[in-house]
């Protein structure tokens, strides 16, 4: 069966009803998104982190996946499907998709202040101060911070090493290290970009100029 990898990004969750990073409204417009999502910020007022993610995360408790996560889940009828995420959601996951590694960390999951190992499920929403790790530390977000390594990549590399169709769907290609991943795309491997908008790029595109759901779809017809 051959490997589809697909490269997802905040495209698809916003059809869910899931604000991008960058448009959060009301009390964090008085804020720089690196005062709720930088290890300074922490440090510096850990109550508004705390509280920027709760609201993140009930959010995401009243959301489903959409047509697109369920394309997708579709496709692993006909294809050894891994998705490499930058989204922070569990929407893939509760659509059906069976493998997906996220690069960026997890909403509903928290960890360890002082050992990063340490990660849990957090029961509800609320992560409160006060809540802490076996080690006795504050709990944070499960979330990589600006200025924080990516842990994730070195493994997302190795799988997009095996690509036999690359998808990318949801993202700009601005963020890195995850644009970086085109670069370990097998060579003579088609690579799918799924953007309503031009992207001027080096690298050469099979472009499916639609929003994430629909493009899905397109998709599906093209390669099944």
């Amino acid at each position: 069966m051959k490997k589809l990898v697909v490269l997802s990004g905040a495209g698809i969750s916003v059809e869910s009803g899931i604000k991008t990073f960058r448009e959060m409204g009301g009390l964090w417009e008085q804020y720089d998104i690196t005062e709720v999502a930088s290890p300074e910020g922490w440090q510096k007022n850990r109550q508004l982190v705390l509280d920027f993610y709760n609201q993140r995360r009930k959010e995401l408790f009243n959301v489903n996946p959409n047509k697109g996560h369920r394309v997708l889940v579709e496709l692993e009828g006909f294809f050894d499907v891994q998705i490499i995420t930058q989204n922070v959601d569990d929407l893939h996951e509760r659509a059906g998709s069976s493998h997906v590694l996220h690069l960026h960390g997890e909403l509903k999951k928290v960890r360890s202040s002082i050992d990063e190992k340490l990660i849990h499920e957090l029961a509800g929403w609320e992560l409160k101060e006060g809540d802490l790790c076996e080690k006795g530390s504050q709990l944070r977000p499960h979330i990589v911070w600006f200025g924080e390594a990516v842990p994730m990549i070195e493994e997302a590399a190795l799988i997009v090493q095996k690509a036999d169709i690359f998808v990318i769907v949801g993202t700009s290609l601005n963020v890195y290290p995850a644009a970086g991943l085109l670069s370990y795309v097998p060579e003579n491997t088609p690579v799918y970009l799924i953007d309503p908008e031009d992207i001027n790029s080096q690298y050469n595109f099979k472009q499916i100029k639609e929003k994430a759901s629909t493009g899905l779809v397109k998709l599906f017809k093209k390669i099944v």
